[in-house]
């Protein structure tokens, strides 16, 4: 297979950041990062320019660490409550996903989480309260609390809420 070597611009998932320097197929090259000005052929000349990029790279990677730990300030204090309906013999119709909790959290907070940030390693079918871990960056971890109720569960809590008014 005949490669080549190529700076990138700019971060392309799988291959690698801003002023990397990496090896990949000439086709790829030709046909896809050169074209979209994605990436430049590294000769001589253009390795001169690695400085300007990384320096790029580093502007960046600070402004995501900074926007990551702002978020993970966010994330702690937000409690989050869905429903979860139940079937008579108490089996749980459907589940709360990690979609689910991402969009809750759009709801409540305005911050967009990507639900493959979520570490959730399967589905919630049960009432309770869940600390699920979020991965915003590879240095910055949060957790954001979700309590799931069934529709039984917010009925007792509606009852008992009223007759403590009284």
């Amino acid at each position: 297979m005949a490669t080549l070597d190529v700076i990138l611009k700019e971060k392309i998932e799988g291959l690698g950041a801003e002023a990397d320097v990496v090896k990949v197929k000439r086709g790829f090259a030709r046909n896809f990062l050169l074209p979209q000005g994605r990436a430049f052929e590294a000769t001589k000349g253009n390795l001169r320019h690695i400085e300007q990029l990384q320096e790029a790279r580093a502007k960046r990677e600070a402004e995501e660490l900074a926007d990551a730990e702002n978020a993970a300030t966010k994330l702690k204090k937000l409690r989050l409550s869905t429903e979860l309906s139940i079937g008579q013999g108490g089996k749980a119709f459907g589940s709360v996903t990690t979609q689910n909790i991402a969009d809750l959290i759009a709801e409540k907070s305005k911050l967009t989480i990507d639900r493959h940030q979520l570490v959730l390693d399967k589905p919630i079918k049960t009432s309770g309260s869940f600390d699920i871990p979020v991965k915003l960056h590879p240095d910055v971890e949060a957790s954001v609390t979700v309590r799931v109720v069934t529709a039984e569960d917010e009925g007792k809590g509606a009852e008992s809420t009223e007759e403590s008014e009284d």
